[in-house]
């Protein structure tokens, strides 16, 4: 009898392992929280932490499964996990890469550089995650080459960091994903009173 609840329990998972579609998908979220950070630390910011006097939220109050339950889930979960690669697998990004630590190092110290021109509204953010001279009459005559410069060698490190971070985390087709993320960072993140491109290419003072 024993034999024939296990043969139809088999039966069953090799069905439903038949049955499941593997789709490791970009995980959103969790992309746009380490942009922040990122961004956060390279306009010099401190990501935000709950304060000292902010408590846990409490235990779910949800009645306590049986001890039978429990167990059969926590097998039935190893179970799946061995045979069906897990779909999540990208749910945690990771930004601790060496090659991405220095990428953020330089962007950081180039916006030391680069603040005051966002300020005065000489460059601004454009909508594909990268930063352009919006009023070149903004910039003193001697200083139009160097911020130039500065530009361009942003733009590089934002390109390079994009595909790295696409690429240490084994998914080098995230990059236009990973790209739209900080786009979309750089200015939620930006002090009010920056430029930077809407939807329609026009610039808009946030």
């Amino acid at each position: 009898m024993k034999v024939k609840r296990w043969s139809g329990f088999v039966l069953s998972l090799a069905f439903l392992v038949g049955c499941v579609t593997i789709n490791v998908y970009f995980p959103a979220a969790a992309a746009q929280e380490a942009a922040d950070r990122i961004i956060q630390d390279v306009y010099g910011e401190a990501p935000a932490r709950p304060s000292d006097g902010e408590k846990s939220p409490p235990a779910s109050q949800t009645s306590p499964q049986s001890s039978l339950q429990r167990a059969g889930e926590v097998v039935l979960t190893r179970v799946l996990d061995f045979w069906i690669p897990p779909a999540y697998a990208g749910a945690d990004i990771n930004i601790q890469t060496p090659a991405i630590q220095r990428l953020q190092t330089s962007l950081r110290q180039r916006h030391e550089q680069l603040a005051k021109y966002y300020a005065s509204g000489a460059i601004g953010m454009t909508g594909d995650g990268f930063i352009k001279i919006r009023d070149l009459n903004a910039i003193a005559l001697p200083d139009r080459r160097p911020v130039q410069q500065l530009v361009s060698s942003d733009n590089v490190d934002r390109a390079a960091l994009y595909e790295e971070i696409a690429r240490a985390n084994g998914h080098p087709e995230w990059k236009a994903d990973i790209q739209a993320t900080f786009a979309k960072g750089w200015v939620s993140n930006a002090p009010a009173g920056w430029w930077y491109q809407d939807g329609q290419g026009q610039w808009v003072r946030k």
